[in-house]
């Protein structure tokens, strides 16, 4: 595993920590190892206990080194404590850093906090061209009886979309006024007109997106309005939205109809991202081989991950089930991606307590991406092997895993243990540059085994 992704994981590990109660553990490590995660955390679970001065302490270095991240989050602690005009003045933009989007988001929101939204909303103006700081005003304004106001500021920008697309031009900086509009337009109880903009929208071809498509299908679904969604989704954007039709039909308890909704669309356009909703939705009704049969004839593409991983992922805290999903006869090896399904059908056998079997798999079949030690170990881990978990990782003593150690022996009690194992930021930073990263489905899918 890479330095970098070892510092990625390690806010979950914090987590892990603060979970099992080991506060004072949390506060010591950012303390005395400057782990900024720790700090955040620490911070976090004393707010929570209204604790914010123990909370102020901890952050107090972080923001003594002129970090602006540790400013901000000093700033939040001290807005939660009540302490509001300290706060604003703590994160106070000069002339110079109100140009800054990401400056004058970040006061925005807390302004907005605070209960000054009208000056929230000044801040942001200057840089409402910005699509992702029209998001933020939207965001920060819900509940606040400003949407009027709002509305007027994305009104130009969602005219300036329209306006593209009627002159052939794709102007993606105000692809996103559109479905903004009509999301303050539904807030605000303009429901009808929400869907009249956008359907006006969708007839004259007048959007920029995709996204465009999908809020305007997600917006009839969340009203009931099947009909329009119906005639939407027989479209020439039906791959972008016949899932959103299909699931308002099972949430009204029509799951019937879904299916046949999914399956005559994959009689006619044989696409695998219908395939790959109908499985999904079989699966959660415990049709696991009606689940199969419709994935299957995606198993044996190029690229597992997109039939096969969605299933298995699902899966993951059943391994009878899963286990019974890769050792099915459809269930055929994948080109390229053969070791992913050893690592998840070893992962299975380790749930079901066949540790030897599954170590055996791995063993015959090494994961290029693993250590096959560190995968043992793994296997022993989760087959319940605590002890015998950590003495195959105290033996390899490499970063990764000391990092896989550090898990195992938190869920052993041994926190204390655990701390002085994980590797230092330190460490971390000087091993990345010599390790390869595990791969990552686009759709957010890690190809790593999950032992």
């Amino acid at each position: 595993m890479a330095g970098e992704q070892l510092r990625r994981s390690f806010p979950r590990k914090v987590d892990l920590l603060l979970e099992r109660g080991h506060l004072d553990l949390v506060i010591g490590v950012a303390e005395e190892r400057g782990e900024w995660f720790c700090a955040k955390g620490a911070a976090k679970e004393l707010c929570r206990s209204g604790e914010f001065t123990g909370a102020l302490k901890v952050m107090e270095p972080f923001v003594a080194t002129g970090w602006r991240t540790a400013s901000w989050a000093k700033a939040d602690i001290l807005l939660q404590a009540g302490r509001t005009d300290k706060a604003l003045d703590l994160i106070r933009p000069d002339e110079e850093s109100r140009a800054s989007q990401v400056v004058c988001r970040n006061r925005a929101e807390l302004l907005a906090r605070a209960g000054r939204v009208d000056a929230a909303i000044d801040l942001l103006v200057p840089h409402i061209s910005e699509s992702w700081i029209r998001t933020v005003l939207v965001e920060i304004t819900e509940g606040q009886s400003r949407d009027e106001q709002v509305l007027e500021l994305i009104a130009p920008h969602a005219e300036a979309a329209r306006r593209a697309r009627d002159e052939g031009r794709w102007d993606y900086s105000c692809s996103d006024a559109q479905e903004l509009q009509a999301r303050v337009l539904e807030r605000a109880g303009h429901i009808d007109e929400a869907i009249q903009v956008l359907g006006e929208n969708m007839a004259d071809d007048r959007y920029l997106t995709l996204n465009t498509v999908t809020a305007y299908a997600e917006l009839l679904a969340r009203h009931g309005r099947l009909n329009e969604l119906h005639e939407l989704v027989t479209g020439q954007e039906a791959r972008s939205v016949l899932h959103i039709y299909a699931g308002a039909l099972r949430d009204l308890g029509r799951g019937e109809e879904a299916e046949v909704v999914m399956r005559d669309a994959i009689a006619a356009d044989d696409w695998v991202g219908y395939r790959a909703w109908l499985s999904s939705a079989l699966l959660r009704d415990g049709r696991l081989d009606d689940a199969i049969t419709v994935a299957e004839p995606g198993f044996s593409w190029y690229d597992c991950s997109n039939l096969l991983a969605p299933l298995v992922h699902l899966l993951l805290d059943q391994p009878e089930k899963l286990l019974h999903l890769l050792e099915h006869p459809l269930t055929v090896p994948h080109h390229g991606h053969e070791e992913f399904q050893r690592c998840w059908r070893a992962f299975a056998l380790a749930g079901l307590g066949r540790v030897q079997e599954a170590i055996t798999v791995v063993e015959t079949h090494p994961d290029p991406w693993t250590d096959p030690l560190i995968a043992r170990a793994r296997l022993l881990s989760a087959a319940g092997h605590l002890a015998a978990a950590a003495a195959e990782l105290r033996g390899l003593g490499t970063l990764e895993a000391r990092a896989e150690l550090f898990e195992v022996l938190v869920q052993q009690g041994q926190a204390a243990e655990a701390i002085a194992a994980h590797p230092t930021v330190a460490e971390q930073r000087a091993a990345e540059a010599k390790t390869v990263s595990v791969p990552l489905r686009e759709d957010g899918y890690s190809l790593e085994p999950p032992f």
